[in-house]
């Protein structure tokens, strides 16, 4: 499954709403991006196509939208993709980069080591 950095906006929102109205996700999507109500609704009509959000409910004439996939679901496929993209699979680049990138908390350390530790038993 391959989204759109437009896409991938609009299932953010719906992740966190729960269930959305076109005019709610335009209205937050305008936001950040400068982008009109029918732009949007494509948005939406090619997510609903490609079968990652649906027709939750209608209230009169207004339908809301939720989200038939997990966040896990559309960052798997996305992760793998990008990690043969940009680092020819090689995940010990990528892990450098993220490493080079962004300044790790204890917390983010702790984590890790678990993460490490957890997949050692495997």
């Amino acid at each position: 499954m391959k989204l759109t950095s437009f896409e991938l906006d609009v299932m953010q929102y719906l992740w966190q709403q729960g269930e959305a109205t076109s005019p709610q996700v335009h209205t937050n999507i305008a936001k950040n991006r400068d982008v009109t109500y029918s732009t949007v609704k494509t948005i939406i009509d090619r997510l609903e196509q490609k079968k990652v959000i649906k027709r939750h409910r209608v209230d009169g004439r207004t339908i809301y939208y939720q989200a038939v996939v997990t966040p896990k679901e559309v960052q798997k496929p996305m992760l793998k993709h990008m990690l043969q993209k940009l680092f020819a699979g090689n995940k010990k680049v990528l892990m450098n980069q993220l490493f080079e990138q962004e300044e790790l908390s204890q917390e983010d350390i702790q984590y890790l080591e678990n993460l490490i530790k957890r997949n050692k038993k495997s």
